[in-house]
């Protein structure tokens, strides 16, 4: 017997094959869209047809990768309000799905939300239940936060600067902002704050996009608690609009 051939591989199953495309997906400046069956095969060394054993087709995979990413988020710690609770499960899906760019796309690409991510909400709106919010505000704080809840929003425009962009010619700066007089208030003030990068050092230039997620992610749960405690309802709120 060769040594080849006494070697044992590890066994290919759906987790294996779902931790190497996740990996793939990781490591190519393509993500998903650089992903294939054939390259997925390639990489854990079997023939294509092996993979279908474990997922049928890419969609299957790509909602496999999806449940994997999301599996990573974790609950909050015990004892901690509703409130708390909440913004720590969220903030921890943020840091799930930001390992992993390509993810919150593929999300959003699904025709149907995947089982993890269906236990995700479950477990929010288990913490709101939890903290004494009715279905009713739990549903509409649910449509509130949105996509925010997997940790990723739809900016309005990218304020970060460009790789290689240079400096704004001066000139043209000089029009927008007499043009767009507010919004190039607002865009000073952000390019001149400061805020503390991973490593602690102070970074300037730009938003600061985790301050702004936490940002919006606080004025939200405050309103959502501020309904609560006025024993908010939408039939009454309906009722005081007609």
């Amino acid at each position: 017997m060769s040594e080849s051939e006494g070697v044992r591989r590890t066994p290919l199953n759906r987790e294996r094959v779902l931790a190497a495309a996740v990996a793939f997906a990781d490591r190519e400046a393509g993500g998903t869209d650089a992903l294939s069956m054939r390259k997925l095969a390639l990489e854990l060394g079997v023939v294509p047809m092996a993979l279908y054993k474990h997922v049928a087709n890419k969609e299957e995979l790509l909602a496999g990768m999806v449940d994997t990413v999301v599996g990573g988020i974790d609950p909050p710690a015990a004892g901690a309000d509703w409130k708390g609770a909440v913004r720590e499960r969220i903030l921890s899906a943020r840091r799930a799905l930001r390992r992993h760019p390509w993810a919150p796309r593929v999300i959003e690409s699904l025709p149907a939300p995947t089982p993890a991510v269906l236990g995700h909400l479950d477990a929010v709106i288990g913490l709101f239940r939890a903290g004494g919010l009715s279905a009713d505000l739990a549903h509409h704080a649910m449509h509130a936060l949105g996509g925010r809840l997997l940790g990723f929003t739809q900016e309005l425009f990218d304020a970060s600067p460009q790789p290689g962009a240079g400096a704004p010619d001066p000139r043209v700066a000089a029009q927008l902002a007499a043009r767009y007089p507010h919004i190039a208030e607002v865009a000073a003030t952000a390019a001149h704050a400061e805020h503390a990068a991973e490593d602690g050092t102070a970074v300037g230039g730009g938003c600061d996009d985790q301050f702004e997620f936490e940002f919006a992610l606080d004025v939200l749960l405050d309103g959502i608690e501020r309904l609560h405690l006025a024993d908010w309802t939408s039939a009454g709120a309906r009722r005081a609009v007609q």
